[in-house]
């Protein structure tokens, strides 16, 4: 089906690729090609695969080399070498400030003209295009029951929906297109204005509303129709598109409210209106909605303790394994939206896996995926708190080196006996140990599900995954968490036999953290309801509530930070950059919560990965200083399209 998807509208561009040159919009114009048209919808078989088409224009949300969200901030970073002799990964030079409005980097608001694959952008207008020449054209085909194109229709309509939501995130105010020009259309017609976000938000949120009626709750032929469009797929957008508008960048942000930036209608497309707390409440109850869908589908928070190799395991182990195990154990019920591997599929695990022998030492393992030192920090204590509000760890040097011992319980199965790393690394909590590789860690899984038995990762100069030029990880560590367990590599083997998973697009811990965030905004305090949300995710991977957590174990000045809408706020963040770390998460949410010109304003360091001893590994460095801009949050239009189109007004700063 996936090979299909590639090939589906390829003979219908072929014939419309010159009138598609030469259109002077630098949105795509149907072309009048009525006998091609025709032909694509002349039964069932040719319009299902143009709609299969029309799905193959999502973008690869799992693929760091087709995605801005893997290293286009500051979870993750690189060497020079890697990026430019071996991955091309173009997100780098989004966090390293290459952005630019002559060849925009992820260009997604390209049209075919513009050359779009060159920059590593999809054109989302011609997907539009192409979903509105579907919505025209499905009444033609005459062996359609009636359910199977009302199905279809709605299916159309949520793609359409997903892909201005899509344009919203990057480009704030967009056109919104919900039918395309005849060929006959004059320039003028042909020039369409940005419309606010406001107005993008609710179109995209009616459409969804529209496209649930008709969408199934669970894909009825789950096996060879996994990722389409259901229900819970549709409501979680909705979810999100309204959780967008309601967010700091698009809600009271007076960066844009003070720049009075007008198109030649005279609207301020950038202008919010002030803040508005009713967008609080319908994201809240989109989120609602969404979660109702979800849970009628099946769709259940997942636990690690079900699976078969759950037996061979401690206690430890297991909740090391639960946001692990969420977002990479395939198909798992926690995934309301997944998206199958394409376009070089096994890049994430690929670029994480470590060497366990010397012939696993080989240019088939990147070991590049490397976040830095303060996500390797946010991770909670193992008492469920952050390290700097934790009183346990006050008066601790956090790079002070300390000793595993044998005897030491709650170490055993996360580092190896009697090896020398430092107190950053212990009494951490369960996802830490399940998210991050760091020299001494032990690994689990790799073709030994009993966790008595695990290879530890080895990091400094002169060990197994030591410095070799451009295959090593800059910082010192190594993501795990998006390896699945399955993936493994023999003793004697000098690549991995990867194990591909659904990558997880959209998952039920998602929803809950969104809801949970949507509801402290909404209420005068947090309450049970709020707590529920939050607590019910932190209690499978083996963590308190964050009330009695903070109670019990932050310092004194913090103990009712949870029970302040101001500290849940900011507890509500930090759980999502945890649970959600290495998914993507964190490039959008840094973005609506205004805060990426805090957090990508700071220097990227890491540990002295030339060092080979103890003392010299574990010295702090700094890789890059990052400068996020204003202008950065939202993605500059080509210029080639402003001179093209004189009603659009270029994104502030650009």
């Amino acid at each position: 089906m996936k090979n299909n998807i590639k090939k589906i509208v390829v003979g219908i561009r072929i014939a419309l690729l010159s009138s598609i040159l030469s259109s002077c919009n630098y949105l795509d114009v149907v072309p009048d090609n009525i006998a091609t048209i025709d032909h694509a919808f002349s039964d069932r078989a040719h319009a299902e695969s143009y709609l299969y088409g029309c799905y193959s224009f999502l973008p690869t949300f799992s693929t760091p080399n087709h995605s801005p969200v893997f290293f286009g901030g500051d979870e993750a970073w690189l060497f020079n070498e890697v990026n430019t002799s071996v991955l091309n990964i173009r997100g780098w030079r989004i966090a390293r400030g290459e952005q630019n409005t002559n060849t925009p980097i992820f260009n997604y608001w390209a049209s075919n003209q513009d050359g779009f694959s060159k920059d590593g952008g999809i054109s989302m207008f011609t997907a539009i295009r192409d979903v509105n020449i579907f919505l025209e054209e499905i009444h033609k085909p005459g062996d359609l029951t009636i359910n199977e194109r009302n199905q279809w229709i709605a299916e159309a309509k949520f793609l359409k929906a997903f892909f201005h939501f899509w344009l919203l995130r990057c480009y704030g105010p967009i056109p919104i297109i919900d039918t395309n020009l005849p060929i006959s259309a004059e320039t003028e017609e042909v020039q369409v204005y940005r419309e606010p976000v406001d107005s993008v938000a609710n179109y995209i949120a009616r459409l969804l509303d529209e496209a649930i009626v008709d969408l199934p709750e669970v894909s009825p032929n789950f096996i060879s129709e996994m990722g389409r469009a259901t229900k819970s797929i549709a409501a979680a957008v909705k979810a999100q598109t309204l959780v967008l508008a309601a967010s700091p960048l698009f809600n009271g942000n007076t960066y844009y409210d003070n720049l009075g930036t007008t198109d030649s209608r005279g609207v301020e497309i950038f202008h919010t209106g002030g803040y508005k707390s009713e967008k609080w409440v319908l994201a809240a109850t989109a989120i609602e909605s969404a979660i109702a869908y979800a849970e009628s589908a099946g769709h259940v928070l997942y636990d690690f303790r079900t699976s078969s190799e759950a037996a061979f395991v401690h206690q430890p182990t297991i909740h090391a394994m639960q946001s692990r195990g969420a977002a990479t154990d395939h198909w798992n019920p926690e995934i309301i939206w997944g998206q199958l591997p394409r376009d070089n599929p096994d890049l994430i695990q690929r670029m994480s896996f470590p060497p366990f022998t010397e012939a696993n030492k080989s240019v088939n393992l990147l070991m590049s995926y490397a976040p830095p030192l303060h996500i390797v920090e946010q991770f909670y204590s193992r008492n469920g708190v952050p390290l700097e509000e934790d009183e346990d760890w006050q008066e601790k040097d956090w790079y002070g080196l300390r000793t595993a011992s044998p005897s030491d319980e709650g170490h055993k199965y996360y580092i190896q006996d009697n090896f020398q790393t430092v107190n950053l690394h212990y009494d951490r909590e369960a996802r830490f140990y399940g998210a991050i590789s760091f020299d001494g860690s032990l690994y689990y899984a790799n073709g030994a599900f009993d966790d008595t038995r695990l290879s530890p990762t080895l990091f400094r100069h002169g060990t197994l995954g030591g410095f070799v030029y451009d295959r090593h990880s800059a910082t010192g560590y190594l993501q795990r968490k998006m390896i699945n367990i399955n993936t493994s590599m023999a003793e004697a083997a000098t690549a991995p036999v990867y194990f591909r998973y659904a990558f997880p697009v959209i998952r039920l811990a998602d929803l809950y953290l969104l809801y949970a965030e949507a509801l402290n905004e909404v209420k005068a305090q947090p309450d049970e309801e709020v707590y529920y949300y939050i607590d019910v995710i932190r209690e499978r991977s083996g963590l308190e509530g964050v009330v009695d957590s903070w109670n019990a174990h932050a310092v004194v000045s913090k103990k009712d930070k949870p029970r302040t809408k101001e500290g849940l706020r900011e507890i509500i963040r930090r759980e999502r950059l945890i649970e959600l770390a290495f998914e993507g998460s964190r490039f959008w949410d840094l973005r609506r919560w205004k805060l990426a010109e805090h957090y990508l304003n700071e220097p990227i360091r890491g540990l002295n990965i030339y060092g080979e001893t103890a003392n010299e590994f574990y010295r702090q460095v700094t890789l890059y200083q990052t400068n996020f801009r204003q202008k950065d949050y939202l993605w500059p239009l080509r210029q080639g399209n402003l001179l093209r189109n004189d009603k659009l007004v270029q994104n502030p700063g650009w």
